[in-house]
Parts: structure tokens; C-alpha cells; sequence
């Protein structure tokens, strides 16, 4: 698993060292339980716009990042020219199945991308309204330290970054690494923020373009109805062929993922507003509350009221 980290002048450099330290922690825990360990690259841009490893735990390995991190910086965030060439880099990176990550005011080259239209983000506090007035089309939520939306996650102040690895820890390595390195860390790995909005990680280094383009579009949608002609269209495929390259390349039938993002979407909604489990069920997709109930225990193994109780704001409070 490669996690890399994209540079840009005056990038924050405590985040880049401090997160690459990080990571190494959690591959040593990790490494003793016979587990996974984290590849951590850096990457520079040249001076024809090419884009190479200026550092690498593992070098030499094949492969391309899973997860590529924008950092902030403290001079302010990138202005619109100079964060084009980075954009159109993590365009195409996104667009091979990588997931996009920012901290702080790299949110704002994260944006320039356009992935984060339509879709929940954060960024620090302190830029709130810039970012408001060059990206009106995303939905900021600058009190947020963490949010995780599947193919995107972004984390907010300049210390966010230890969140935000802790959260990529979680994802590659698994919740028993996540704690015993945010012990190690003297870090929460709970106690800085709410609850993430979707434990949900979709498969996205598999290599098929026509299920890729599907899975991005369905998280644009957000988990809104949709049939599997739909989805099979947007692919450009036959339905047979489509659910069968689906499976082979989420691990799950199209139907089933689409389940997961909507309960994502629902957890969030349960920790965050007062609406009711019959109003949530609708939000998300669900015309009969008591399938949405269903479909919510059998995913979480908690209902939707006793999932509230124990992760909601007021819970927490």
C-alpha cells in the first residue's frame, strides 16, 4: 500500500516529515502483528511539469500511490495559477483509481481539480470564506477536522494532519494499528473530532476504467436511486458485462455497493441532525423505512436508533 505526498514550494513541512513518521510507526505495529506496512513517497514537479518520487520508503517497487496527500502550507493556500499543473496531476491520478486527500489549505488544490463539486469538505478555519468564494459549488464544512467521503478525504487546521493519518491508518491498516499508534503518538484517535461520516473504502486500484467512471458517478449521487441499466449505460456496457466486471472489480454487486454508500450517507445524517430514522431513510434513498432499517443492521450490526445513541453529537456530548 503507497500513500504518497505531493510538494509544492512552501508546503508545510512539519505535516510532510511529521506524517511520514507517522506512517512508519503504524507499519511497525502493524509489521508485529504480521500485518501490512505503508510505502511512503514524496513527489516534485519538475521544471517541464513532469511529476517524480523525491523520496521513497520502498524504492525501486513498482506501483503508483493509493492515496495521494495535498499538504497546506503557511504562507496561505495556492492561488488559481499555481495550483493548475498540481490539479491536472491529481485529476489523472484520481481518474486511475487513487483517493484524494488535503490538509489545511491544500483543500484549495484539492478543489481546482472540480472532484470536490457538489460534495463535503473542509479546510482551516482561517480560509473558510476564501475557499467559500472560489468554490461556491462545494459544500464547505470548516468545522469539520475530518471528512471522508469514499474517494476523497480532507482534514482541516494545520495539525489536522495527525487526524487524517490516523484516519488513513485505519483504512490500510485497521483499527487495532490506528489505536495502538495514536497511543504511541499521544493522540486521540477519536477525542479532535465527530465521527467520520463513512467507514465505507471502495476498491479504486483495480485497473477498470468503465467501473471506475461508475463508481465516481454514483458517489457524486451520493446514494440517490438508480438501476443497474443506469449504471451499465454509464458505462458504456452491456448489463451482463457490467455486473460481471462490477463484481470482479469492487469485490461487491453493484446493488450492494450502492447499499453502502447510502448507509454512509445515513450515519452521517444520525450523527449530525435531529431527523427522524423515517426521514433519514428517505433522504438517502429508501422509500420503505423498514428496509432501510434492515439493510442498516445487517451493514453496522446496530440499528439506526442504537447507532444514534452511542455516535450522535448529543450522545457525545
Amino acid at each position: 500500500m503507497e500513500v504518497g505526498l505531493m510538494l509544492y514550494r512552501d508546503c508545510q513541512v512539519a505535516m510532510v516529515h511529521g506524517i511520514t513518521d507517522l506512517f512508519a510507526i503504524a507499519s511497525a505495529f502493524s509489521r508485529d502483528r504480521g500485518g501490512l506496512t505503508v510505502r511512503v513517497s514524496h513527489w516534485r514537479m519538475d521544471a517541464e511539469g513532469r511529476f517524480s518520487r523525491s523520496h521513497d520508503t520502498d524504492p525501486g517497487a513498482p506501483g503508483t500511490p493509493d492515496i495521494l496527500i495535498v499538504p497546506g502550507r503557511l504562507t496561505g493556500p495556492a492561488e488559481a495559477e499555481e495550483a493548475a499543473p498540481y490539479a491536472r496531476w491529481l485529476l489523472d491520478r484520481h481518474g486511475q483509481g487513487a483517493t484524494l486527500a488535503s490538509t489545511c489549505g491544500g483543500a484549495f488544490i484539492l478543489a481546482a481539480t472540480g472532484l470536490l463539486a457538489g460534495r463535503p469538505a473542509t479546510t482551516h478555519w482561517l480560509f473558510a470564506e476564501r475557499f467559500r468564494a472560489r468554490f461556491p459549488d462545494v459544500r464547505l464544512e470548516a468545522d469539520k477536522i475530518v471528512i471522508e467521503d469514499g474517494d476523497i478525504i480532507t482534514a482541516g487546521g494545520l495539525m489536522a494532519w495527525t487526524d487524517l493519518g490516523l484516519r488513513i491508518v485505519d483504512r490500510l491498516l485497521g483499527p487495532s494499528v490506528t489505536i495502538e499508534t495514536g497511543k504511541f503518538l499521544l493522540v486521540d484517535p477519536s477525542g479532535r473530532e465527530q465521527r467520520h461520516y463513512s467507514n465505507f473504502a471502495p476498491r479504486l486500484t483495480h485497473g477498470d476504467e468503465a467501473v471506475l467512471k461508475v463508481q465516481h458517478w454514483l458517489q457524486e449521487r451520493g446514494g440517490r436511486p438508480t438501476s443497474i441499466a443506469d449504471m451499465a449505460g454509464h458505462a458504456r456496457l452491456e448489463e451482463r458485462t457490467f455486473l460481471r466486471r462490477f463484481k470482479t472489480a469492487t469485490g461487491m454487486k453493484p446493488i450492494e455497493y450502492v447499499q453502502h454508500l447510502r448507509i454512509g450517507k445515513a450515519r452521517e445524517l444520525l450523527e449530525f441532525t435531529r431527523r427522524t430514522v423515517d426521514q433519514i431513510a428517505f433522504a438517502v434513498g429508501y422509500e420503505d423505512a423498514a428496509a432501510f432499517r434492515r439493510v442498516f443492521h445487517r451493514i453496522l450490526g446496530l440499528s439506526p436508533g442504537e447507532y444514534r445513541s452511542r455516535f450522535s453529537v448529543a450522545a457525545a456530548a
